[in-house]
């Protein structure tokens, strides 16, 4: 048998070309830093924690950016396997060669929805995907991202070629602040908002967005009266559901009358991930409708979605249906709940 590779954890990153000495240096590093030494892509790993006995690892081609700004840990990986692939506070926000399962499904089935829908606020969404599929819809007539971190939106437009055309659309309106202050001082309302923003972990800088007080108190009064407002809310897989995804599905039924849920795996999440969507006006809407909408409304192809995949997305298996029936927890800031991890602040 060959002789074993041994691997070494760096704050996320691993590779099979330290040496004994390094391994010193590599245990001295603060857990959950991103090191800011360059790191040689061939034969390093990148592992990302999903709880205490689970790790994902992806073999690296290089490392296009690492960096702590004010708010989070960011970086920009190039994988073998998921092409471009872009981490926050050490969680995979969206990978290359499948974002766009994530961003159909967070974007389309709210505008769709509408009966005709003229503005977006895209809460979060620095990468640009979210604008770049919402941007394909015919009708809208301005698209507001507002992101708080510069350093993410920046790096993005640089490396994300995918998007540089939505970055330079004259319908966008890109706003570097916080989501909840822009819309509080906002004199506008919008007939959907969308919430691409990063997983709820402690110390990051979205959990407060996640919360009741927000969606009742900031959120709702900014949407027209027959408004949407659709969130990524975390993984909803059989073992993960009940992380953020079911509490988020809770706490939105608080404040909206109609609250529908669906999910979709996404490959480089290594799970199932979901989405909750809600209005104060019915959702009425079917396979053939959407479709009918998606043919009319939308300039280009979808990759993923379609009516029928949208449909059976919304059907939950017997084991989330049941833990969403019976969620009691509310999110608040005194009684959040995060997924594995922690951000900027709470290491701070």
């Amino acid at each position: 048998m060959g002789e074993a590779v041994e691997f070494y954890h760096l704050n996320g990153f691993l590779s099979s070309k330290f040496d004994r000495q390094d391994e010193v240096l590599i245990n001295s590093n603060v857990i959950g830093n991103i090191n800011h030494e360059d790191i040689d892509g061939s034969g390093s790993w990148y592992e990302e924690t999903i709880d205490d006995d689970l790790k994902w690892s992806f073999a690296l081609n290089g490392v296009l950016h690492k960096g702590v700004s004010e708010f989070q840990e960011i970086a920009l990986l190039d994988t073998k396997r998921f092409g471009k692939v872009l981490v926050i506070d050490g969680k995979m926000q969206s990978a290359e060669v499948d974002e766009f399962i994530y961003h159909e499904c967070l974007i389309h089935p709210a505008l769709l929805s509408h009966p005709k829908p003229k503005n977006v606020f895209i809460m979060g969404g620095g990468e640009g995907s979210a604008a770049r599929e919402a941007l394909k819809h015919k009708l809208l007539e301005k698209v507001v991202m507002c992101d708080i971190d510069q350093e993410v939106v920046d790096f993005c437009c640089r490396h994300l070629t995918v998007n540089k055309e939505a970055f330079a659309h004259n319908k966008l309106n890109l706003v570097i602040n916080d989501a909840k202050a822009e819309l509080d001082k906002s004199c506008k309302k919008f007939d959907i908002i969308v919430g691409d923003l990063a997983d709820p972990v402690e110390g990051g800088p979205c959990y407060q967005l996640y919360t009741k007080s927000f969606y009742e108190k900031v959120l709702k009064p900014k949407l027209n009266h027959d408004g949407i407002f659709v969130t990524q809310a975390g993984p909803a897989g059989i073992f993960t559901h009940k992380e953020v995804f079911t509490s988020i599905f809770n706490t939105i039924k608080q404040v909206f009358k109609y609250v529908v849920v669906y999910a979709a795996h996404v490959p480089s999440f290594a799970d199932t991930w979901g989405w909750v969507m809600a209005s104060d006006e019915p959702f009425s809407m079917n396979a053939e409708k959407m479709d009918k909408r998606i043919e009319e409304r939308i300039d280009g192809e979808l990759n993923y979605l379609n009516g029928a995949l949208f449909m059976s997305s919304a059907t939950m298996n017997k084991t989330v249906s049941s833990s969403l029936l019976n969620e009691t927890h509310v999110y608040t800031e005194e009684d959040a709940r995060f997924i594995h991890g922690h951000g900027v602040a709470y290491r701070n």
